[in-house]
């Protein structure tokens, strides 16, 4: 007979402990993870742009359904959510929102389609506000004219007049958009998702190919024709990335033709990031500057941070994610990880946002005839001939990237009268000579070719109200094979590395979620191992 047989004292002990433990043990007898009473799970987020919001987001609904408690700070430097998604008010009136940075998203975006669903925000076309005053939605103009024209982006008319203009490129090209795109989203399902190694995952798919080649080469291998290529798909690579098919890898080239079901959320798409950190119950902490995270003895992490200009504060943490480029985040890592993520070139691009009572002047477009009017956005290419393809400053003769008229307004100066509003992109500021061009204005006598003036020194009457932004959006997606990894060093996370890979709000999105992902993993891990190690110590306490 054991020793608890000859002592009933000691039945009775473990009886009135089986009773307090009951309702805690599942009907299998197995002690749910997460129901002991461990302190939270400390996770700090660096950056409140779509990879940071969709972090929290998700390890917040992994963290409920493991019923496994999580305390989740968000740190943002700048003074808002949303990273770079974010919307300017025309003359500072919110009746007038325009997406400054991330302005679409579309149907195969599962990330941000399903929660713009699920947190119950209104979505809208993307070409809803436009003010469908030109026959012609879209144009593509090489700096001396246009090589395509189109005037209804679904219209049967279109469809003929791209075959007619470049055969079967363009079913070529949806087929292997679609392709492609199917490939990459078996990223989101398992056994592929979540995935530690972005290369490897990236391999099982079959995507490396894809991204080793240039736009340029991964079309012409298929057979896409170079005409095509060069005035449509670059024209959409350009807008989208300001690069040119020579330089960017083919997995983004094809993303950029991936537009079926273009969408935005109305009132500016940083809402959807909004809502991600609300229901995340992080506590989000605005103008608030990481400046270092250090490792401690026991594992766990330090992060220092300053409000502004206040003094430094320190937090401890079990887990900390840096959501965003680090080599644009200036942390200090103690100690320095094995391998830090590399510095990569991105692109700088200069947003210029403006309103004008004048339409786009088809005259600086070579358009004749008293009706002619310019297409409400245009697009641009290199022109035959011109092999700028490979150059990271390869914008050619046309000298902008893209000219969109997002809608027209009530003027703040005149009630009554509409301004149109514009959104320019381009790799220089536009200077004032520009402006007046492509506007039709007159330049002053005494103007010259050499003179330096801007946007904000032309009249009011001109351009009643602008704003200009220098972005680094996006790197240059030179074809590589390698992607940064998830783990950067123990419990440090990077969402960065997709970046190379794809760069939108989606992919951003993807990695948060993926980041949860793991981070959830490895504490169910953590919980069994610790289960498991509490079951054996109570059977070899049993056996005493």
């Amino acid at each position: 007979m054991n020793s608890i047989s000859r002592h009933p004292r000691v039945w009775i002990v473990y009886y009135v402990l089986a009773l307090l433990i009951s309702p805690f043990v599942s009907g299998d007898g197995q002690v749910p993870l997460g129901q002991f009473s461990n302190p939270p799970k400390r996770v700090a987020v660096i950056g409140a742009g779509a990879a940071g919001s969709s972090t929290a987001y998700s390890l917040r609904k992994y963290a409920d359904a493991s019923s496994t408690p999580v305390d989740i700070t968000v740190f943002e430097r700048a003074s808002y959510i949303g990273g770079r998604s974010t919307t300017v008010n025309v003359f500072g009136n919110p009746a007038y929102p325009i997406e400054l940075g991330a302005s679409i998203f579309v149907e195969v975006n599962y990330n941000l389609v399903n929660a713009s669903r699920d947190l119950g925000l209104v979505v809208k076309s993307a070409s809803q506000a436009r003010p469908k005053e030109s026959e012609d939605v879209i144009g593509v103009w090489d700096g001396k004219e246009f090589v395509f024209r189109m005037q209804d982006t679904y219209s049967w008319w279109n469809i003929a007049k791209l075959i007619w203009q470049y055969g079967w490129a363009p079913v070529r090209t949806q087929n292997l958009m679609k392709a492609t795109v199917n490939q990459f989203l078996r990223l989101y399902e398992e056994p592929i998702f979540p995935f530690k190694s972005l290369t490897a995952a990236a391999m099982r798919v079959g995507l490396l190919n894809t991204t080793a080649t240039r736009g340029s080469e991964f079309l012409n291998n298929n057979h896409v024709s170079a005409d095509f290529s060069r005035d449509i798909i670059q024209a959409s690579t350009r807008v989208n990335y300001g690069q040119n098919l020579g330089l960017i890898h083919g997995l983004e080239a094809m993303v950029c033709m991936a537009t079926d079901g273009a969408m935005a959320i109305q009132g500016g798409n940083w809402q959807l990031f909004d809502a991600m950190l609300k229901a995340s119950h992080a506590d989000v902490k605005l103008n608030h500057t990481v400046s270092s995270v250090e490792r401690n003895r026991d594992s766990t992490l330090t992060v220092t941070y300053s409000n502004n200009d206040s003094a430094q504060k320190k937090l401890v943490f079990d887990e900390v994610v840096i959501a965003g480029p680090l080599q644009y985040s200036d942390i200090a890592l103690d100690p320095i990880p094995e391998h830090t993520p590399d510095k990569i070139p991105y692109v700088q691009l200069h947003v210029t946002l403006f309103s004008s009572p004048h339409q786009l002047s088809p005259k600086y477009f070579n358009l004749q005839g008293p009706d002619a009017r310019a297409p409400e956005t245009i697009l641009t290419t290199l022109p035959r001939g011109v092999d700028l393809g490979s150059s990271e400053k390869g914008v050619g003769p046309a000298n902008f990237w893209s000219i969109s008229t997002l809608q027209t307004v009530d003027s703040e100066d005149h009630p009554g009268e509409s301004h149109y509003v514009y959104k320019i992109f381009s790799p220089e500021r536009p200077s004032a000579k520009f402006m007046r061009d492509i506007l039709g204005l007159e330049h002053p006598e005494n103007s010259s070719p050499a003179d330096n003036t801007t946007i904000g020194d032309l009249p009011k009457e001109d351009i009643s109200w602008y704003y200009e932004k220098i972005w680094h959006p996006y790197p240059f997606l030179h074809p590589r094979v390698t992607f940064e990894d998830t783990l950067i060093s123990p419990n440090l996370w990077y969402t960065g590395g997709i970046e190379s890979f794809i760069s939108t709000m989606e992919t951003s999105a993807h990695m948060g979620k993926n980041v949860a992902a793991l981070m959830s993993q490895s504490w169910q891990g953590e919980a069994l191992h610790k289960r498991v190690g509490q079951e054996s110590t109570g059977e070899s306490r049993a056996e005493l």
